[in-house]
């Protein structure tokens, strides 16, 4: 019996949830080695990368940083996932983002989960420094809306699952790990 073992490279549950999706949508013979279980594993880590990540090149270098540190010492996978905030070409508006990266020590595949734009007055918060959860628990009246729902719980009144959108980032940067085409 051979158990793939994952690290996640946060203690919040909601990501670790998010790699238990990801992983428990893949086949046994696509995980890499045809494990006949996964176990996944919360490891927190530093991000290395500010507490609120603003552009897509510091959110990704967050994702590797978590999904590196997680591997360590005796796991097979390292999943990093992280949120921030960024612009794209082509649109005003400032959007939430997320990214997930896998790494088995030599390779890492890299995914975006889905994208959602700010309301301007989010936008304009975070653009003065402040860290999006803190600036959703505000205008909630919650605390700890990032380790539940997440502001894209918020941001579409629960039409999107926080865990299942970063799983399809999980899902994606697994790519390289369980499809030929790699």
């Amino acid at each position: 019996m051979t158990i793939l073992r994952v690290g996640v490279g946060s203690g919040n549950p909601v990501k670790r949830r998010a790699v238990e999706l990801a992983v428990g949508s893949a086949g046994d013979d696509d995980l890499p080695g045809g494990p006949t279980g996964v176990a996944v594993e919360s490891v927190p880590v530093d991000s290395r990368v500010s507490e609120q990540p603003t552009g897509h090149a510091e959110t990704v270098a967050g994702a590797e940083n978590r999904a590196r540190a997680a591997l360590e010492p005796d796991r097979d996978l390292g999943v990093g996932i992280e949120g921030g905030v960024a612009g794209f070409d082509g649109a005003d508006e400032r959007f939430l983002i997320m990214w997930a990266a896998v790494t088995e020590g030599d390779r890492v595949g890299r995914a975006a989960g889905p994208s959602l734009a700010l309301p301007a007055n989010v936008a304009a918060r975070i653009d003065d420094g402040a860290e999006l959860g803190p600036v959703m628990d505000d205008l909630l009246g919650t605390d700890g809306v990032a380790t539940r729902g997440g502001a894209v719980g918020a941001l579409t009144n629960g039409r999107v699952d926080r865990a299942e959108a970063l799983a399809a980032a999980v899902s994606g940067a697994l790519g390289p790990f369980v499809a030929e085409l790699y």
